[in-house]
């Protein structure tokens, strides 16, 4: 009798070990997987937070998270919609820049920010980035710095690599809406976002 009841009480306690490995399975996987900024979400009320009221996310907000300033922190690049760029400048700290009437000779984005485009599908977008500051990167409460770039003709972006001089940057590709328009480039200098042209297709 007493055999059986020392075979019992093992197969208890062997039941209970396992039962205990495996309510504690579900957290060591989570401890292996945190969550990456690039995973973390963006939604409106985080637009209207850092740039205002008047910009929206739209269909082709990708999450975007890369250095692109080259400063080791992690920035963001967020299309979103925007009648009114311009307005909330001063209240929520961001800089317009027009880098694509820039390149033509046109520099004041206090003037282009009024021609815009007559296309509908690219009307009143906009391109977000912030510039990450700390362990929080993008997400710190005050960034490094933003900028709202306007008049970028697009259809949709990506964010990789590109050849600079003798040097790699992370930089903003925007395949334009125009299908007989070339593709093109913004890219941070060390001072300012600059476009550039790159051929038809170069950016696919």
């Amino acid at each position: 009798m007493s055999y059986i009841r020392f075979t019992l009480v093992s197969l208890a306690l062997i039941v209970c070990a396992v039962i205990t490995v495996a309510a504690q399975q579900p957290n060591a996987s989570a401890a292996s997987s945190p969550q990456t900024p690039s995973a973390a979400s963006v939604d409106n009320d985080f637009i209207h937070k850092q740039f205002g009221e008047e910009f929206n996310l739209v269909d082709m907000s990708a999450p975007f998270v890369r250095d692109i300033d080259g400063d080791g922190v992690d920035d963001r690049v967020i299309v979103a919609h925007s009648k009114k760029p311009m307005l909330d400048a001063a209240e929520h700290s961001y800089k317009v820049i027009d880098p694509y009437y820039n390149f033509y000779g046109y520099g004041n984005p206090k003037l282009t920010a009024d021609f815009g485009s007559e296309d509908l599908t690219e009307k009143n977008l906009v391109v977000l980035v912030i510039h990450g500051s700390g362990p929080e990167a993008w997400r710190a409460e005050t960034p490094k710095a933003k900028f709202v770039i306007i008049n970028l003709p697009l259809k949709r972006i990506a964010v990789r690599r590109l050849q600079l001089r003798k040097k790699q940057v992370n930089a903003i590709f925007a395949v334009e809406a125009d299908a007989s328009a070339s593709d093109s480039v913004v890219f941070w200098d060390g001072k300012q976002y600059k476009y550039q042209p790159i051929g038809t297709g170069a950016a696919d």
